[in-house]
């Protein structure tokens, strides 16, 4: 399983573009994956046939564990598997119920060890009183992650069992064995206390109520299994709201005047039609020009000031959220960064982006004007330092001029991160944000 991203931990196979036994030349798509940013395709780093089949289609595995085996067709592949099995922890044959291997946040022990997975189907194997055999040259003992999680809890020494897994590995049946016989030396797992006994119940005890109604059909509680963007997202979020500090600055803008200018240019070019958000975004990168203090990311004990302006977009999708970047914003015109804003859009929803094109972001706009939201606060995409939550353009009752009159107004609220955007900062970038869009003149000239 390729790294496909950098912020990704593991990856789900959606398919195989290819079967065991066809033959494979370098750079052929073998198989899609989903990671947590999009679906990418992988390609054979070398030629040869697809001997082995080792994760299939619907699983989802860490980074760097064994998918399948390319290799010539007389080639031995058996050693390949079984160091696979050892290094990785997970068994060509696992399928949906295997044992799970250990994963980055249950680290392993620090004795060293040799790594498998148990077997499906693998029948218990009687607890050894001598030295297991399990226990390899040098004194290392092979045993899978479950049964050296589950020994360590249950006060079993490894070197007294024997395994029954591949090459005289030590399998989590194995351990279950020495539990259930007793074996000598070793303390049996402390069961649960004895309930104590129900105290009689009062002459006037209250009747115990009825157990509740099954719910009627459909209206079952549903799990399903967290998609690999909305695991990043899960992530990622725990990395900004908590340790990042945020503040929230909100202003309303008159659109009256930036909606005219849409209507005219719409009229007068008809290759494309120019959104809101292309508005919007022109504004920020041209607000970001001018501030460029809030274009800008903290790291550890300095502020990096970027020298170009990369606006992400954020773009919602049925499983998440992914911010597109529009890169070099702050040099584009209004038409271009239309035209590469549809664009990155467009793919984003296919999920056909390439990682560059999700990655390095410096400011972020999110738009949930289309929503009919009025206003809200969005969350920062570290190591960004701001991001623009916008919403929708409504018509009003205002003061202008000592007179009451009718206008199209739109809130904007500004999260910063105040390690690098004091207030004063931030509300000057609003203020030119916001004149922008009320003298749109001064974005396209």
């Amino acid at each position: 399983m390729a790294q496909l991203s950098p912020t990704m931990e593991e990856g789900k196979l959606i398919e195989w573009k290819v079967a065991e036994g066809d033959a494979v030349a370098q750079g052929d798509v073998v198989a899609e994956i989903e990671t947590d940013k999009a679906n990418m395709d992988v390609e054979a780093l070398g030629g040869g046939v697809l001997r082995k089949i080792v994760v299939p289609a619907g699983a989802t595995v860490p980074v760097g564990a064994l998918i399948g085996v390319i290799a010539e067709p007389d080639e031995a592949i058996d050693d390949m598997l079984a160091e696979a099995q050892a290094a990785d922890g997970a068994g060509p044959a696992d399928g949906p119920a295997a044992e799970p291997a250990a994963s980055a946040a249950e680290p392993e022990p620090a004795e060293p060890v040799e790594v498998a997975a148990e077997p499906a189907g693998a029948e218990p194997a009687a607890a050894a009183t001598g030295a297991g055999a399990a226990a390899a040259a040098g004194g290392r003992i092979k045993a899978s992650p479950v049964a050296r999680r589950m020994a360590a809890e249950s006060g079993i020494a490894l070197a007294g069992l024997a395994g029954s897994g591949p090459g005289g590995r030590i399998v989590k049946a194995d351990v279950e064995a020495a539990l259930a016989a007793g074996a000598p030396g070793i303390a049996p797992a402390p069961g649960p206390a004895p309930a104590p006994a129900p105290a009689p119940a009062p002459p006037s005890a209250a009747p115990v109520p009825p157990a509740p109604a099954p719910l009627p059909p459909g209206l079952e509680d549903r799990v399903e299994e967290a998609s690999q963007m909305r695991k990043a997202i899960a992530r990622r979020l725990g990395q900004s709201i908590g340790p990042v500090p945020h503040f929230f600055l909100t202003t309303e803008v008159d659109m009256g005047r930036a909606l005219e200018l849409r209507a005219d240019l719409n009229a007068r070019f008809t290759d494309g039609k120019i959104g809101v958000t292309d508005l919007l975004l022109k504004a920020t990168a041209e607000a970001l020009n001018r501030h460029p203090g809030v274009n800008a990311s903290w790291e550890e004990n300095a502020i990096r000031y970027h020298g170009a302006v990369h606006l992400g977009i954020a773009v919602a999708l049925a499983e998440g959220l992914i911010t597109p970047v529009l890169r070099d914003a702050g040099r584009k015109g209004l038409r271009q960064i239309s035209v590469e804003a549809r664009d990155l859009i467009a793919r984003a929803r296919a999920r056909k982006l390439a990682p560059e094109e999700y990655q390095g972001g410096t400011f972020s706009v999110s738009n949930l004007g289309m929503f009919e939201i009025d206003q809200f606060t969005a969350i920062i995409n570290p190591p960004e330092a701001g991001i623009l939550a916008i919403g929708q353009t409504v018509e009003k009752p205002v003061a202008v001029d000592g007179q009451v009159v009718v206008r199209k107004r739109m809130r904007v609220t500004m999260s910063c991160d105040h390690r690098v955007i004091d207030g004063a900062t931030g509300a000057a970038f609003l203020g030119a944000f916001k004149a922008m869009l009320e003298n749109p003149l001064e974005m396209i000239l």
